[in-house]
């Protein structure tokens, strides 16, 4: 890849809404009672080949068998595939292949400072690898899940923090499904220190997020004015729509059929899509929604359906009521979007405005960027520069309190 946008040339730091970190095997387990170790997420080295195995009680994981810690492709190393430069038979796949454990900026937070420096990031948000993968698969054992959530979010206050020093805004995850249990977490990160908190996509089996009988939940994240993520991740569309097509309900993650990936696309849509049709946001007016890594292209077709949903069934109320405004217009006021790289961010901006699209980097995973600079090279020449800086730092920045 060229790179066209060079540090030297920036004449402020960068901010990265889309970090991430490799888990280390013992996330889910370091802090977890014990009365729960044989129900929730543990990690098994196999004998023969070395490699770690995740188990979710006693029975392997679907979507993601191998921690990537253990075994990943280094950074930006697929990128040129997802962006169709390369034809490659074998398809979504690992190549260059190395272990986690030999590279300190992706497991340890000092080393992963340094680097940042390096790469001008004056601050990151920082999401699981591992972790937006198990929620799902534990959705049927509600206490292990919680238990499994609490568990890692320490690890998280252990190892990354939350942002405290303005530079690693890690997220911990929440889990929606038993409100109870979900407020007494998000408190508990709250009084932590959490600067945002992170979501899965999909339904709550057999619920809404925007039903108002999760409005506590939402009330809390609005007094404490931070942002909510939906990170991509297993949203339980494989099994929930897919299985009923005959695929495979839990696919591991680099073997999904093509029409299981196609099933699975539409997952960010229909959520945020709920939330508006709903009407959480009238409920609560001060709430900011983040996608991360869940790309755009699917944005301007999102607002005209709502839009034109909203129109066709005048009269009729959801779980939230009648819909209240324009959709496309709440959408537009209440969410940030981080597009794939491979996506034109120039058409987002023509469709959102500059200040809703968030620069992100995804490093250090294979399909995302070996160095985060190079995002802008989708911006070089096609924008101007308050819009460059827009993007590429101030509005993550204004997002988290920090100078845009």
């Amino acid at each position: 890849m060229t790179v066209k946008a060079k540090l030297e040339n920036f004449d402020f730091r960068l901010i990265d809404a889309d970090g991430h970190y490799y888990e280390p095997h013992d996330c889910f387990t370091r802090h977890l009672e014990q009365r729960f170790m044989d129900r929730s997420v543990n990690v098994r080295t196999d004998a023969k080949d070395g490699l770690a195995r995740l188990y979710i009680g006693q029975k392997k994981a679907g979507m993601m068998k191998v921690p990537q810690t253990d075994y990943t492709g280094a950074p930006g190393s697929r990128v040129a595939f997802f962006q169709g430069l390369v034809d490659d038979a074998e398809g979504w796949h690992q190549s260059e292949v190395i272990s986690a454990f030999d590279h300190p900026p992706m497991m340890q937070r000092k080393a992963r400072l340094a680097l940042m420096d390096e790469q001008g990031l004056e601050a990151t948000l920082m999401f699981p690898s591992v972790g937006v993968a198990v929620e799902h698969e534990m959705h049927d054992d509600l206490e292990a899940l919680y238990a499994g959530l609490r568990a890692f979010n320490r690890w998280l206050e252990d190892d990354w923090g939350y942002g405290d020093d303005g530079r690693i805004f890690s997220a911990p995850m929440i889990s929606l499904i038993d409100v109870g249990q979900a407020c007494a977490e998000l408190d508990r990160v709250l009084k932590a220190g959490a600067k945002l908190v992170h979501l899965k996509k999909g339904p709550l089996y057999g619920g809404s997020p925007a039903d108002p009988a999760r409005d506590r939940f939402w009330a809390m994240v609005q007094e404490a004015d931070i942002p909510v993520a939906f990170h991509t991740g297993d949203a339980g569309y494989h099994e929930l729509i897919g299985g009923l097509w005959g695929e495979h309900p839990r696919p591991p993650l680099q073997y999904t059929s093509p029409f299981q990936m196609f099933a699975a696309e539409p997952s960010v849509e229909d959520t945020f899509a709920n939330l508006i049709l709903n009407n959480l946001f009238v409920r609560f007016p001060k709430l900011r929604i983040l996608s991360i890594e869940n790309g755009s292209e699917w944005v301007k077709g999102l607002l005209k359906r709502m839009d034109k949903a909203a129109f066709k069934s005048r009269g009729q109320a959801g779980l939230g009521g009648a819909v209240t405004g324009l959709p496309s217009e709440v959408f537009k006021q209440h969410f940030f979007v981080c597009p794939f790289f491979e996506d034109d961010p120039v058409e987002l901006v023509q469709v959102m405005g500059a200040d809703r699209v968030l620069f992100g980097a995804d490093w250090p995973h294979p399909e995302g960027l070996p160095e985060p600079v190079q995002f802008a090279d989708k911006l070089v020449g096609r924008v101007d520069a308050p819009t460059m800086r827009r993007i590429m730092r101030s509005n993550t920045a204004e997002l988290f309190g920090l100078a845009a």
